[in-house]
């Protein structure tokens, strides 16, 4: 029987603002190959603006190659740049990077059957325009309930970098040492000069990476690790 309406052949594309379950999140997502990232927050869609060289594109390359600089030489550990995250039903962020210890060395999150992060991972960075985005609001509720224990956010606008440590299921600020350095509190040896970060000055801010690697902090993490694989 031939029916008198438009056949409904495709669904509905994702816009910011809409308000869906997770399921159906991923549905319409699959369903648009060419977008390149979008998000579920507290189970509002946000499509991300096309980016912008100097406001995200260039930072963001600094925290991969500062993030990745420390996976190289610490077992166990996993970066991922702009990974989808199934956080819980309201929520699955697109993080700009994120620094996970992998399942089988006693890590908090998982890599599901088809290829995505569910759970918590341990470290989440976001390069934010300004203190005004989402990402200091909405996303860093959803951080901190589902026990993503440390957020860094970088302000592009304002040029701040604040870390957040999960204590007592709160987000505190971490302020940095004399020396101007944030440093993990999960990772042994993961430190960041901020000022450097923020002026572009890599070269420092590698140097003072290599500085938390030779620790012996990082080097008790890396034989614990070990330990674990024994």
């Amino acid at each position: 029987m031939k029916s008198d309406g438009p056949a409904i052949s495709e669904l509905p594309i994702l816009e910011s603002g809409d308000r869906l379950s997770r399921a159906e999140f991923e549905r319409r997502y699959t369903a648009m190959p060419h977008l390149e990232k979008a998000e579920l927050i507290e189970g509002v869609v946000y499509v991300a603006s096309p980016v912008r060289v100097r406001k995200h594109g260039n930072p963001h390359s600094r925290i991969i190659t500062w993030l990745g600089t420390y996976e190289a030489v610490t077992p166990g550990v996993m970066v991922c740049d702009n990974t989808t995250v199934r956080l819980d039903l309201d929520n699955e962020p697109q993080p700009d990077a994120l620094l996970r210890i992998e399942e089988a060395w006693g890590g908090q999150s998982r890599i599901s059957e088809d290829d995505y992060i569910e759970g918590a991972p341990e470290l989440i960075v976001e390069i934010a325009a300004s203190s005004a985005s989402y990402d200091l609001h909405d996303k860093l509720r959803a951080y901190r309930r589902n026990g993503v224990r440390e957020y860094l956010v970088w302000l592009v606008q304002e040029q701040q970098f604040r870390w957040y440590g999960l204590q007592e299921g709160e987000y505190r600020l971490q302020a940095p040492d004399s020396a101007g350095v944030l440093s993990s509190q999960v990772f042994p040896g993961l430190h960041l000069a901020v000022n450097a970060l923020l002026n572009g000055e890599m070269r420092q801010v590698l140097a003072v990476l290599q500085q938390g690697i030779n620790s012996e902090a990082h080097q008790a993490f890396v034989q614990s690790q070990l330990n674990l694989q024994e």
